[in-house]
């Protein structure tokens, strides 16, 4: 991920916003040193389906059916 400062940014929006969309590739933009945006292609999944984004970004670990809260716990402490 490449980093440049806001003002460098601003004089070379556009050179940067084509090769962000033809690389991939994320750029930082910092102001004063400190990062305030980051930059990268816009979403290429089809409207209906705004999940499709999230394609391989879930890792399963266990049991995804199994209650979350263990069975003694599930009376109410109330009684």
């Amino acid at each position: 991920m490449e980093t440049i400062n806001a003002s460098d940014f601003k004089a070379r929006c556009l050179a940067i916003l084509d090769r962000v969309s033809a690389t991939g590739e994320r750029v930082v933009i910092l102001k004063r040193g400190r990062p305030v945006a980051e930059l990268w292609p816009a979403s290429r999944a089809r409207a209906e389906y705004p999940q499709l984004e999230l394609r391989g970004t879930v890792t399963v670990i266990g049991d995804i059916v199994e209650p979350a809260v263990p069975e003694e716990h599930w009376e109410s402490l109330g009684r």
